[in-house]
Formats: structure tokens, C-alpha cells, sequence
């Protein structure tokens, strides 16, 4: 007759499972794993973005956009999101960023988040239809925030922001954005602007080329926002997509 199993003999079997299988793995560490040719040669790219001269046509037309996006800011703040934002913003004390349309100053995450949510209010803020996304709502505010808590000049800023625009945009054409989203039900909004939020505050932070790899890796693991059509009400999804843009400034 087979014994009667009992929950003590079962959880001490998957204690014994897990010791083997967990606690007698070998240890990997990232000397252990080799740095792909590409993820080289794109950290290497990424890490000098903060010193490559710029052709002076890239850099009026980065001006342009900043400049597009600031305005979308100011016009947001006489909007509800806007003005649920800048409440979010008089909770912090930190005085290190500004907040687009105020006198208010708080700490960096704070100023992206808040800055991305003013800039995308109305939906005034730049698309770009290749790549599906609404980059300058995500990469101005993180570079202009980190840019502020380094003190850096505003060639150095405009360096970040044509960085955090070429990769966020790259990044979703190059997978394919109409079929990757269907197959996903990733946002490509989202996708595009993690990463170029991301890759302009790391440019205006002047990271080395380990840390924009630690940068990538990181931004890889954070899932963005589901698509268009996910069944999440439209303004929540758009605005909690606004709040990792903005961390991603971090």
C-alpha cells in the first residue's frame, strides 16, 4: 500500500529539490560572460555621445525639439493631468530640477516624471511615425532633469537628446514595429521612450561604456507598457507609461 504523503514530506522534497538545484549552482558573474561585438560597439557609441561634435544641422534641429517640448510642458499645466502632476510635485522638497510653467523645483526622478506627464498632456509633444513613438515627451525631460543635477552645458545637453532620440527610435524600427507589437502586445510608445529616456540622462550623466551597458541591461529588464487596444483604460496606461519614462531619468 502506498504511504500517505503528508505536506511536511512534500515541502522537505522540494527543500531538497531547491538546495541542488539553487544553492550548488556555480556563481556567474559578469567577467564570465564576454561583451557581444554589438552591445560594444553601441555602449562604446552611447558613452561618447557627451563629447562627438554634432553636425551643426542635428544640433538646430535638437534645439527645435527641445524647445517644442518645453512649450507642450507650459501648455499642460493648464491641463488635468498637468495639473495632478504639479501636485505630485509640491510632495518633494529636493531642489534640483525645475518644473516646466512653475517656480517649483524638486529632485530629478520627481522633475522627469512630472516634466513627461506636462509634455503629453494634450498631446501636443513630437511623434515620429517610423518608429511609432512620441520620443521628445520621454528624452527632454530625463536629459533636462540629469542635465541640471550635473550642472552640464547646453551643447552637452543637446548632445544627450539627439543620443536619447537615436536610440529610443532605432531601437523599435529595427524589431519591426508593426509586427512586433501584434506578436508582443508590447507598446512601442513605451519601448522607444524607455530606452531614449534612458540613453539621454546616462549621455547627460557622461557614463563610461560599463555603465551604459549597465544602463541597456537595466532598461531591458523593465517590461513597458502594454499596446493600444490591451483593454487598460487609455489615460491611465499613457500616464503610468509616463511614470517609467520619468524613472528611467534616475
Amino acid at each position: 500500500m502506498t504511504p500517505f504523503l503528508t505536506r511536511r514530506a512534500v515541502l522537505k522534497s522540494v527543500g531538497a529539490v531547491m538546495a541542488t538545484t539553487t544553492f550548488r549552482r556555480p556563481r556567474i558573474t559578469a567577467a564570465d560572460s564576454p561583451i557581444s561585438p554589438v552591445m560594444q560597439r553601441l555602449s562604446t557609441y552611447m558613452s561618447e555621445a557627451a563629447t562627438r561634435a554634432l553636425p551643426q544641422e542635428v544640433m538646430a534641429k535638437t534645439a527645435y525639439h527641445v524647445l517644442d517640448t518645453v512649450a507642450a510642458m507650459v501648455s499642460g499645466t493648464e491641463l488635468l493631468p498637468g495639473r495632478v502632476a504639479l501636485g505630485f510635485a509640491r510632495m518633494y522638497d529636493e531642489k534640483v530640477a525645475m518644473i516646466a510653467g512653475s517656480n517649483r523645483l524638486c529632485g530629478p526622478i520627481e522633475a522627469a516624471f512630472v516634466n513627461a506627464m506636462l509634455a503629453h498632456a494634450d498631446e501636443t509633444d513630437d511623434s515620429h511615425a517610423p518608429s511609432q513613438s512620441h520620443p521628445g515627451c520621454a528624452v527632454v525631460p530625463a536629459a533636462l532633469a540629469v542635465g541640471e543635477q550635473f550642472g552640464v552645458s547646453g551643447t552637452h545637453l543637446l548632445r544627450a537628446v539627439a543620443l536619447g532620440y537615436d536610440v529610443g527610435t532605432r531601437l523599435t524600427m529595427a524589431v519591426g514595429v508593426p509586427g512586433f507589437e501584434t506578436a508582443t502586445h508590447v507598446s512601442t510608445h513605451a519601448l522607444a521612450s524607455l530606452f531614449g529616456a534612458a540613453a539621454a540622462s546616462a549621455a547627460a550623466a557622461s557614463l563610461d561604456a560599463q555603465r551604459m551597458r549597465w544602463v541597456v541591461d537595466y532598461r531591458r529588464s523593465r517590461r513597458p507598457g502594454p499596446r493600444p487596444g490591451s483593454g487598460i483604460p487609455t489615460t491611465f496606461r499613457r500616464h503610468s507609461y509616463l511614470l517609467v519614462w520619468g524613472r528611467a531619468a534616475a
